[in-house]
């Protein structure tokens, strides 16, 4: 089977198979093609040509243009699944993924805002205008619920259920999950409310919590300039700051706070705990302060 012909066939079962979101689609697509491409050059056509001595070389170029293991490691487990997908159907009689090892993925602290920082963070988005509304209430719904951008503008007015203080939020996969939402979000989601349909305008209501000012749903792309232009105001280093950054931050507040990981996982939407348990890395000041308080010589 030619290459071209396997990747679209593992695609399209795993698009189906696992209900992928578009995106993680898109990236699989992008790596494999990438991967398809490399293969081309070295003149391997067939799967069944393939062999881990290809595998490794796709990876060592990958490292050779200065990508970051993250990057590589998700390529290569994009090219591992393919070639599993292929043994399992009885596409390919043999997996050249089996002895290549990915590259490991530095275990380093998320970039997190201090509390402080999110604070100022929010309160630049304050104002008078629909828009002001707007802005402090997504800002406060992320820093609340930690969710993720597409989440975010993914999120309908029937999602939010206020008098339970809690928002439905469909994540990756579309898998859905309940966040809670502290009196801060709610308070500021209800005030938006209040001047959500200035924004609508006379246009058919999209049904989107998040309008833009032409009255469909906000988009990803807004949400970042949004909170890049919040945080110049609120005096912080735009470049260090990003709605994944507000992300990262709710999860280390929380685990600095006091929560346990399963609690962290499950709000965060993580599919492994080992994704959340990066979080336990948190500040040598904070370990300080919880060995004093719970070692009985910490004093």
């Amino acid at each position: 089977m030619d290459i071209s012909t396997a990747i679209s066939e593992f695609l399209v079962s795993v698009t189906a198979e696992r209900g992928l979101a578009r995106n993680t689609s898109a990236a699989y697509r992008r790596d494999l093609v990438q991967y398809r491409c490399y293969l081309e050059d070295r003149g391997v056509t067939d799967v069944g040509a393939v062999s881990s001595d290809d595998v490794s070389g796709f990876a060592a170029t990958l490292a050779e243009r200065g990508l970051a293991a993250t990057t590589i490691a998700r390529k290569i487990a994009a090219v591992r699944g393919l070639h599993r997908f292929l043994v399992a159907e009885e596409m390919s009689s043999g997996d050249p993924t089996a002895l290549v090892e990915a590259p490991k993925r530095p275990g380093s602290i998320p970039k997190a805002l201090s509390i402080d920082q999110v604070g100022r963070l929010i309160a630049a988005a304050a104002g008078d205008s629909a828009v002001n509304a707007r802005d402090t209430a997504l800002l406060e719904f992320m820093y609340a619920s930690g969710a993720r951008v597409a989440e975010t503008v993914g999120l309908d007015v029937l999602d939010l259920d206020l008098g339970e203080s809690s928002a439905l939020v469909t994540g990756k996969g579309s898998k859905q999950r309940l966040v809670p939402l502290g009196t801060y979000a709610v308070a500021a989601i209800e005030r938006y409310l209040e001047r959500r349909l200035e924004l609508k305008g006379d246009r058919p209501d999209p049904g989107a919590l998040f309008l833009s000012t032409r009255g469909t749903r906000l988009t990803r792309q807004a949400v970042w300039q949004l909170v890049r232009k919040h945080a110049a105001a609120a005096g912080l280093d735009v470049d260090s700051v990003s709605p994944h950054v507000l992300r990262h931050s709710v999860a280390t507040h929380m685990v600095e706070g006091g929560a346990d990981l399963r609690t962290v996982q499950e709000i965060l939407g993580h599919a492994s705990i080992s994704t959340t348990q990066v979080y336990t890395r948190v500040s040598p000041r904070h370990l300080y302060e919880v060995y004093v308080a719970a070692h009985p010589r910490g004093q």
